[in-house]
Formats: structure tokens, sequence, C-alpha cells
């Protein structure tokens, strides 16, 4: 994967959206936007929680997506201003930019973008840009807005500068860069952003990143429902806490093994490479050497010899300092059992069986369970969700994105669509007024979407 982002004319269909958009950065900036960046949402078909601990993860892009107007600015200032009115407008300078993370405000994201990919370039003589930026992916339900913010600001800066970059640096970089705000993720999100291609999911491997075609059963469609719960990754320590007990649970697995030394291991994936062994026996370890009550801060500095300053220096985070009890057992377990899945999935997509879609249901309600009762991080909205989901009709169903609120994703038989969404309308969001005012973004079918790229007018 070497190719950078492509520069496409804005499709037909999309034409009149594009068109306003320009009209809305006319109105605001006095002038003509030079180009759009745009990068898609992503459902996250199976593979939660498991990219930060260094396994593969099966998502698609989606339909939904950010879109910048971008026009560069030589002052160096950067301009920024949401469609939605209800946020706030950000005007700034490219050299002195400051990513706080008291508050996640919308255009920090994009400021984390900027600065992932300035600090690739050495120039004393650095863009910046008026951008108008415009979102359909709903916030904070699971589905990557966040993370297509940070990529599409990569985008708008690489372009507004002449610069270039394969998709491959643009993954890794924008993974990295979104760290600033606070979130200790993976890099699924920002790899499938500018590598997917449309009508495919994709298999993500990372250290090095690698991703991989994977063909869906042609009668499988996927729904994909927003609990209306929301959950910002970077404003609760939840998301981190669960990387802090990846990293423990590794570490202390680690320590129980002759030949390995605990502070060389940061990941359970990590772990299992230096073991060699097979997903199954490391499931075996889990359940040999992790109790499953929970570990106080005090057994892990015991078990591992070190002061708690010195956990906090070698396992924790800046916002998991104050945590006091970890759930290694259940962690660990879940992270092994769901890269399993994973490539299970995968097989089955390429085997392609007359029952696949069964089979990848099976898989999908394992995952549900497993970040149920596991790694915790569903949510009462959720679990109603995958029942009713079932209840018309999915062959599987599961929470997708970090989870504690965000949505389901469905496999279902493509006739089976039109009667599953009337259902999950029926049962889940009309009986809430304010759900059901929303039922319309909250709930829809989705085919994978291609990834991120440029547009212009022809």
């Amino acid at each position: 994967m070497t190719a950078e982002p492509p520069v496409l004319a804005v499709p037909e269909a999309k034409k009149e959206r594009y068109q306003s958009l320009r009209a809305k950065f006319r109105e605001h900036f006095h002038d003509d936007p030079a180009f759009y960046a745009r990068a898609p949402g992503r459902v996250n078909l199976i593979g939660e929680h498991i990219d930060y601990c260094g396994y593969s993860v099966l998502p698609m892009a989606i339909e939904q997506d950010i879109v910048m107007a971008v026009l560069p600015d030589n002052s160096g200032a950067i301009s920024l201003v949401n469609s939605d009115h209800q946020y706030d407008e950000f005007v700034g300078d490219v050299k002195t930019i400051q990513i706080t993370k008291d508050e996640p405000h919308w255009y920090k994201y994009v400021l984390c973008g900027i600065q992932g990919v300035k600090e690739q370039f050495c120039s004393s003589e650095t863009k910046g840009f008026k951008a108008l930026v415009e979102g359909t992916i709903p916030r904070s339900a699971g589905l990557s807005s966040s993370s297509a913010l940070v990529c599409c600001a990569a985008l708008a800066m690489l372009k507004a500068n002449g610069w270039t970059m394969t998709k491959e640096l643009l993954s890794e970089v924008c993974a990295k860069c979104e760290r600033y705000i606070g979130t200790e993720g993976g890099g699924m999100d920002q790899a499938i952003s500018f590598t997917a291609k449309a009508g495919k999911a994709k298999l993500i491997d990372f250290n090095p990143l690698r991703t991989t075609d994977v063909q869906l059963p042609l009668n499988a469609a996927f729904v994909v429902c927003n609990s209306l719960a929301e959950m910002n990754k970077a404003a609760t320590p939840h998301f981190n806490i669960r990387v802090v007990e990846c990293r423990i649970a590794a570490q202390i697995l680690a320590q129980s093994q002759d030949d390995i030394k605990w502070r060389e291991i940061k990941r359970l994936g990590e772990l299992q490479l230096r073991l060699g062994v097979s997903l199954d026996e490391m499931l075996e370890l889990v359940s040999s050497k992790l109790h499953i009550e929970p570990y106080s801060k005090e057994e892990v500095c015991k078990i591992l010899d070190v002061s708690p300053e010195e956990l906090a220096e070698t396992s924790l985070s800046a916002n998991t300092r104050n945590v006091e009890n970890f759930y290694l057992h259940q962690r660990a377990s879940h992270v092994y059992g769901e890269a399993k899945r994973v490539l299970q999935f995968k097989v089955i997509c390429d085997d392609q069986p007359a029952d696949a879609l069964e089979k990848l249901g099976e898989l999908m309600n394992a995952s549900h369970a497993s970040c149920r009762d596991l790694y915790e991080c569903s949510h009462p909205d959720l679990d109603i969700l995958v029942e009713t989901c079932r209840k018309h009709g999915a062959v599987g169903s599961r929470m997708t994105g970090a989870g504690w609120g965000g949505c389901t994703v469905s496999l279902v038989r493509t006739e089976s669509t039109v009667p599953l969404l009337a259902g999950v309308r029926d049962d889940y969001y009309k009986p809430n007024p304010a759900k059901m005012a929303k039922a319309k973004e909250a709930l829809f079918a989705t085919i994978p979407a291609g990834g991120a790229a440029y547009y212009v007018f022809e």
C-alpha cells in the first residue's frame, strides 16, 4: 500500500451537497474553496478493543463522512467553522498550535490532524487554511466521527501545503496524533478511513500496518442502530482504563515467564509473539496465571516488584493514576478470544460456505457477549438494541466502537433489511419521542464505502 489519497471529481449524486458547502464557505469567508477533503466513518464488524493490543480487526468504511471545504492561507492562520452552528468557531496560528486535554472541543481533533502532519515536515514556510466542516457521522456513537475529523484535517493540511504522504503513513500519523487529545487508540479507525475500498471490508493488521480486502457474502447487508446513549472517549477514563488493564495483564503474564522481562512488554499481542504460541494457548495461560477477582494496585506493585510511582511510569496513563482495581483476567480473556473470532470471521468470508451468514452471525453474537461480560464496555441500551435486532431478523448483532453507548451493527440477509429497520424503529425508537425524533439519522442500512480522498469540481 503505497498510494496517496486520490483526487476525484465530485460525483453527480453528491454535487448538490458540495455546492451547498461551497455556498456556505463563500458566505463565511467571501471566497471559494480550492478543494474538498473527505474522510468516512467506519463500523467495526468484529474485533473490538484489540487493535491497541496488537491484534487484527475487521471494519468497513460507511457512507457517512466528514467533509471540509478548504482554502489555503499563506499567512499561516487556521480558521475553522462548523456548518452546525452549535459548535464554536476557531481561529489560531499554525505555528503556535496548543491542544489541551481539558475539554474535547470538536476543533481540537482538527488541530490534532494539522499538528500530526506538520511534525512530518520541517518547513519554515508552513501554510494554514480556512475550512468549513460538515459531518454526517453521528457524534459519540462509536462510528469514528472524531478520527474521521482528524483524518480529514490531515488531508487538508497536506494539500494546502503541497505536501504528499502515502495512505499508510497518513494512517500511522493520524493514529499517533489523536493521542494529543488524550485518546490511546490502536490505529484501526485511521487505517480504514484512508484505505477502504467500496464494496469491501478490510482485515487490518498492525506493526507494520497492512490491509487485506475481505469479500463479504453477497447476500449480506448491515444495519447500524444508534442507541443515542453518548460516550466521548476523550472525556471519560473508561477507554484508557481498559488500555491500562490490558497492559498490566500482559506485564503480569510476562512476569510469570522465566525468559521474558516484563518491562519489555506493553501489549498482549507482543507477549503472544514472544511466546510463539496459539491464541488458545494464550487463553489457557490467562486461566492458569490470572485470578478472576480484581487486582488491587498494591497487589500489582507486589507482583511486578515496583513502587506505585514506578507503576505509574511503566504502565499507567495520566488519567488512570487514581484507579485502584484492575480486572485483568476478564480483559485478557476478551482480547485473546476476540482476536480468535476475527481470524475465524476472515476464514469464513474467504471460504464462503453455504451457511456463511449463520457462522458470521454466531461470531458477532459471541463478540457482543464478550464485550458485555468480560470487557464491560456495553450499555443497557446497547444490550436492548442487540436483542431487538435479533428479534427482527438479524443473523448476528453486536455493539460496535468503544462502547458505553453508541451503536450496534447487525448482519442481516439482504431481503430482511426493510423488515428489520421497521421492527427496530417501532420497538426501540417509537416508544420514546426524543429517540423517535432522531430515528432517521440513528437507524440505517449501509454498504462498505470508499476511503478518504480529495474532491474537486470538474
